[in-house]
């Protein structure tokens, strides 16, 4: 598998880049995970409209979701148009969402009508592009929200999206080849409910999980990592 990182700032963007967005591209096609605010440009930026099979999208908040309004654009009535839509994998209950949003921002039924709409279910692998995804219910406050994990003929890629420490992270990363994992915090300062992570327990979930490799995302242009950490960064290319 070829991972492109099209964007991985956390919730308010780092200089010039873009929100959450990964490509994982397999032997049969590619999906995109999660589509932020500034992930469409930075791939129109290589090819005059993405060509993906396919979105998944981890949640509801905006970073993870927001450029789906402008390539929903682009396939009604701008240079996508004529294109074959991705097929668009929501979490339960995205469906009604998206129709929520769709009020709001144009018609009820702009996202299905444009997209090829399906909703996956917790721990329920679905194929995408030949590529067998799994999502993984993971805390994030109090929003449903999924991390998932994708297999494909001879490597495993886990991506964490927004969680707070969990066993599920560790289940998510079991001995994959690549831990995509965020590390928003600079400590874990967060009371109640958690959403996110730092840097000790994304590094934590990794160790556990017996995953070869760490790329951490999600982690403000404020806080460098510490020696010996790998991150993530727009426009990274790597094969898994």
């Amino acid at each position: 598998m070829k991972l492109t990182v099209a964007g991985c700032s956390p919730a308010w963007p780092n200089p010039a880049e873009g929100h959450s967005g990964y490509v994982v591209e397999g032997e049969s096609g590619r999906v995109l995970l999660d589509c932020g605010p500034g992930v469409l440009p930075r791939l129109r930026a290589h090819e005059g409209w993405p060509r993906v099979d396919a979105i998944a999208i981890s949640h509801f908040h905006l970073d993870h979701w927001g450029d789906l309004v402008p390539w929903t654009w682009g396939l009604m009535f701008g240079p996508a148009r004529d294109l074959e839509p991705p097929e668009l994998w929501l979490p339960p209950g995205g469906t009604e969402q998206l129709r929520t949003f769709g009020r709001l921002l144009g018609t009820e039924n702009m996202f299905e009508t444009t997209y090829s709409i399906r909703e996956y279910a917790d721990a329920v692998a679905f194929d995408a592009a030949g590529l067998a995804i799994t999502p993984i219910r993971v805390p994030h406050y109090g929003l449903l929200s999924f991390g998932f994990r994708v297999v494909g003929p001879d490597a495993v890629l886990a991506y964490s999206a927004d969680s707070g420490p969990a066993d599920a992270l560790v289940d998510l990363a079991r001995d994959a080849d690549l831990f995509i994992c965020e590390a928003t915090l600079a400590e874990s300062w967060e009371e109640g409910a958690r959403g996110h992570l730092s840097l000790e327990e994304a590094a934590a979930a990794f160790e556990a999980s017996g995953a070869r490799r760490l790329l951490v995302t999600h982690r403000p242009a404020e806080l460098p990592l510490a020696a010996g950490f790998e991150q993530a960064r727009d426009g990274l290319e790597l094969r898994v």
